[in-house]
């Protein structure tokens, strides 16, 4: 066995130690107080020293992350003023692995004048800050992973953990949803499928400009190449703004490709479009409009005509753009 493996197996034992010890009571009594918070729109402040802060730090963008709003308070700017950020209704988690850190114990009274509920995770059940805590979450450890049993290791590792999992059990308790969860991750792929529509995405009807049926193949040449987009849509007849059907560059190749040069001259956009193309409304997911490019058995799918409810041309949905935003399948 390598020292990085019994070092990785000390710190698991460690955490499935920390979880036998946990007093149930206790871990009721706080994730309570997190249904406060959320009920009351509340905050949960975090706050600890040195790697304790750093630890709650993370937590609290864990919570912050999943619809909880937290926030890491650092101790020493709290004692100079920041104090003000907590508020009666808040709640407040506190880390220390002694439970004497002496820059915690001095907020205690200030956020029991305030009425803050206070919960400490420390690795000493009977020591000052668990006192002065409402919920007291025991982290203790037998020592630390590093060899001097000085360097935080697992003791960081036992209240990580343990932030980790309140934050797992109280999205149990609140059943927090996949779209809830992307509603605060717009930016990451699930966020992305769950939040973007086809009107974000969509070239807009003004951008693009309509043929007539009767366009000759040099007008709908010349208008696939002005408006850059790779397709072009083609108007009903003295209905300008319903859509009759959709020219793309692949039209335009199969179609010159089935008539002889000859007859090229002759050709307008009623023979070159395809009619009544599959089209999406604007409200759609995007992700599912992907799909229903994908589904088409046909021929390819790489753009899609976007309707109104009631008919009219909004605009054009690329597979490019698409992609451009995160949603080809290598991100589902």
């Amino acid at each position: 066995m390598s020292a990085l493996t019994r070092c990785l197996q000390e710190e698991a034992a460690a955490i499935a130690a920390a979880a036998d010890r946990l007093d149930s009571a206790q871990v009721d009594a706080a994730l309570t107080l997190l249904d406060r918070c959320a009920d009351l729109r509340s905050k949960l402040v975090i706050t600890g020293v040195g790697k304790s802060g750093i630890v709650a730090r993370k937590i609290a963008a864990t919570f912050s992350s999943i619809g909880l709003m937290a926030l890491y308070l650092n101790p020493l700017d709290a004692l100079h003023g920041d104090l003000g950020v907590v508020a009666p209704e808040d709640v407040a988690l506190l880390l220390s692995n002694s439970g004497e850190t002496q820059e915690l114990i001095e907020i205690l009274p200030h956020l029991r004048r305030r009425g803050t509920a206070r919960i400490a995770l420390v690795g000493r059940i009977d020591s000052s800050l668990a006192r002065g805590c409402d919920v007291v979450l025991d982290g203790s450890v037998d020592r630390e992973v590093c060899p001097l049993n000085l360097a935080p290791t697992a003791s960081t590792a036992v209240a990580m953990a343990v932030g980790d999992a309140l934050a797992a059990v109280w999205m149990e308790r609140r059943g927090i949803s996949p779209a809830d969860f992307a509603l605060n991750h717009p930016a990451g792929a699930l966020g992305k499928q769950l939040t973007l529509t086809v009107a974000d995405l969509m070239v807009p009807a003004d951008r693009l400009h309509p043929l007539d049926e009767a366009d000759s193949l040099q007008a709908v040449i010349a208008q696939l190449t002005s408006d850059g987009v790779g397709a072009c849509w083609v108007r009903k007849p003295g209905q300008g703004g319903r859509l009759s059907g959709l020219i793309t560059d692949g039209d335009l190749r199969r179609a010159l490709e089935h008539h002889p040069p000859m007859a090229w001259a002759t050709l307008r956009a009623a023979e070159l479009m395809t009619a009544d193309p599959i089209t999406v409304g604007p409200e759609l997911l995007a992700v599912e409009a992907l799909e229903r490019m994908e589904r088409n058995r046909r021929k390819p799918i790489g753009v899609l005509p976007v309707l109104a409810d009631q008919g009219p041309m909004l605009g054009l949905l690329r597979l490019h753009d698409l992609v451009q935003a995160g949603l080809g399948p290598s991100s589902r």
